[in-house]
């Protein structure tokens, strides 16, 4: 096959483009530019994208002996992934960029370029697993499974792909532990082998959200409010909290009853963050859009694991897709679901599937 090794300068996608490489398949190696000013340095651990980590990409490409390019995509990422995450915090939500940026770049604007140039694929270093399995017509197909390293597990932000992205990717390193990567990469003599990962949201390189939504919102000054409407306190944007939030809330008024409170609700409508004891907290059912299905949707309710959160616990539910939307009933209760949040779901180790948190709640019926 031709491959385009999707190449971001860290040590996960240099090693996963040998393996292609040794595989047999014609590789070459593809960065993406994302910024639209990107450093020359990079400056923490935090961040991605700079002109180093294009310098980093470019060496290894050098020692595997394949071609390599620079793909400018940095207005389609400013407008699918950055602008979407600044709106959905403006509108109360939480949303999580990596399954954007998968969703929109990785496995649509990088895919469908390298589809037309000819590829066969795209192969990442994102730690999950294709597993091929034979269909109830008779046919192979594909299925997205979690890595081998649960510590390391990026199965979750990958629940965005459908079928046929999932016919056209590779992950090689889905059964591989990262300590293994590292040394794999220093055997291959690449001078990447110890450089630190990047990690939490790759363009707020400080990693201060509020800081960055601020400068790009502006200061929005309002209320925070008690469950039954009374004022607690004053926020200078209700997009800067979230679900679940309980320090930095500066409240000027304690509860009555001296419990700690959190966030329970963002109110955008009226700029208002509504707080509350963490018993409000707890929810049993959620509600999610924008579904999109590893495989075949599921018919009728089905028993699945469910996952909010990218590094989060998996908990055990069931589930029932109707169109565009999927109704999940947890069996116990969790805290701190927020809209805007994905869940993903599992079934076993394999993803069935994921959607986008519209609703949290508890099941009242179900309580009495």
């Amino acid at each position: 096959m031709r491959v385009v090794a999707a190449m971001s300068g860290g040590v996960d996608s240099a090693v996963a483009a040998a393996r292609m490489l040794e595989a047999g398949h014609e590789v070459v190696g593809v960065h993406l530019a994302l910024s639209q000013s990107a450093a020359t340095l990079r400056e923490s651990a935090r961040g991605c994208c700079t002109i180093e980590d294009a310098g980093d990409a470019r060496r290894v490409a050098d020692v595997l002996g394949i071609p390599f390019y620079v793909w400018d995509m940095a207005a389609r990422f400013q407008r699918d992934v950055v602008e979407d995450f600044r709106a959905e915090y403006a509108a109360g939500r939480t949303p999580n960029p990596c399954l954007r940026c998968n969703e929109k770049i990785k496995f649509a604007a990088l895919l469908d370029k390298a589809l037309a140039l000819g590829f066969d694929a795209v192969a990442t270093g994102h730690y999950a697993r294709i597993v091929e399995s034979v269909g109830a017509d008779g046919g192979v197909q594909r299925e997205l499974h979690r890595a081998v390293d649960s510590a390391k597990d990026q199965s979750y932000v990958l629940g965005v792909l459908d079928t046929e992205q999932l016919a056209r990717s590779f992950f090689p390193l889905g059964d591989t532990t990262k300590p293994d990567i590292r040394r794999e990469a220093a055997e291959r003599g690449f001078y990447v082998a110890n450089k630190p990962d990047s990690h939490d949201v790759c363009f707020i390189a400080d990693g201060d959200t509020r800081g960055w939504l601020t400068r790009r919102l502006g200061a929005a000054p309002g209320e925070i409010v008690d469950t039954d409407g009374t004022v607690v306190g004053e926020h200078q944007g209700a997009y800067a909290y979230t679900v679940g939030q309980r320090r930095g809330l500066a409240l000027g008024r304690p509860a009555a009853d001296g419990q700690p409170r959190y966030v329970v609700e963002v109110r955008p409508e009226t700029n208002q963050v509504v707080v509350g004891t963490a018993d409000l907290l707890g929810v049993d059912a959620i509600t999610g859009d924008h579904a999109r299905w590893c495989g075949p949707a599921p018919e009728g309710v089905v028993r699945v694991g469910a996952q909010v959160r990218a590094h989060g616990e998996e908990y055990p539910a069931t589930a029932w897709a109707d169109g565009d939307r999927v109704e999940v009933r947890l069996d116990e209760r969790i805290r701190g679901v927020a809209p805007g949040q994905s869940v993903v779901l599992y079934e076993g180790t394999r993803v069935v599937g994921s959607a986008t948190i519209a609703a949290a709640r508890l099941d009242r019926a179900k309580a009495r």
